[in-house]
């Protein structure tokens, strides 16, 4: 009994030591080449996974949604009743100039959040990981962009609700405010590539901030959203009547009275287009370089 004890364990060992041989270098990479290699992710793809990623942030924080649902109807509600009755007789009558403005304007301020979130994310490292991904390189910026549109239709939809409550009624009907909004995320989705540009090039949150406030503020405020360029003075309405902002607001306005202003929605459109030529290269040479 004790003989075929101990043959049997050599014979046992011998076989455990075989199984646990080192594999040469040429059998490794015959083994990892056999196999059919997963097909590469497209662009639209991998934007899109990026962009549920984003979603997903906000899912998981959902204090974040307090800038595109407190903060628009804090403003319906402050510009209509302190500057109605001064400016139009009324705050129901005001609120029909108003409403498609404070839209342009409330929308137009969210977008440095897109700058905000890309830097936070490089401090945090999380870039690098996504560059030795083999991905589309503009995927994970396309991404940001498109999540973040969710949240300029969520703040669209809340202050066109309270401005519904308030007494908005837009001649152009259904039709009409869904294009103006339509219209809104595409400029939107453009403007972002600026923030974009600056979430890569400062060095921290505070910064990119300041930056995107200092350049937000004059183009918001000095624009026809809350009156008409005609009541400035002249100095004033030179830069005012070529503000894009103020040609997104005029469009948006038209769209929602039902008059299609084709001149304002191509100036709009054109802004658009010049903003991701212009910025879209900028950002992405950064982002290589970063």
């Amino acid at each position: 009994m004790s003989t075929a004890t101990q043959s049997s364990g050599p014979g046992t060992g011998t076989a455990d030591t075989a199984d646990l041989a080192p594999v040469r270098a040429e059998s490794l990479a015959a083994i990892l080449v056999a196999g059919e290699r997963p097909p590469r992710p497209n662009a639209l793809q991998t934007s899109l996974t990026f962009g549920w990623r984003a979603i997903l942030k906000i899912k998981h924080v959902p204090e974040q949604l307090f800038d595109v649902t407190a903060f628009p109807i804090m403003l319906v509600l402050m510009y209509t009743y302190l500057f109605g009755g001064a400016l139009a007789g009324s705050p129901r009558e005001y609120i029909q100039y108003l409403l498609p403005g404070i839209l342009v304007m409330s929308v137009t301020m969210i977008t440095m959040y897109t700058g905000l979130a890309v830097n936070i994310d490089i401090e945090k490292g999380v870039f690098d990981r996504f560059r030795s991904l083999p991905i589309w390189r503009p995927s994970t910026l396309v991404g940001y962009l498109l999540g973040d549109a969710l949240r300029y239709t969520i703040a669209s939809v809340v202050m066109l609700a309270v401005g519904l409550v308030m007494g908005f009624r837009p001649d152009g009907g259904v039709q009409g405010v869904v294009a103006g909004v339509v219209l809104l995320l595409v400029f939107s989705f453009a403007f972002s590539w600026v923030w974009t540009m600056f979430g890569l090039l400062l060095r921290t949150e505070k910064s990119v901030m300041g930056v995107s406030m200092m350049i937000l503020f004059p183009l918001t405020f000095l624009s026809d959203i809350f009156v008409r360029p005609e009541t400035m003075p002249g100095w004033l309405q030179a830069f005012v009547n070529n503000n894009p902002v103020t040609h997104l607001s005029s469009a948006v306005r038209g769209l929602m009275e039902g008059s299609w202003p084709a001149t304002q929605i191509a100036w709009s459109l054109g802004w658009a287009g010049v903003l991701v030529a212009v910025f879209g290269p900028v950002t992405m040479r950064l982002y290589n370089r970063k």
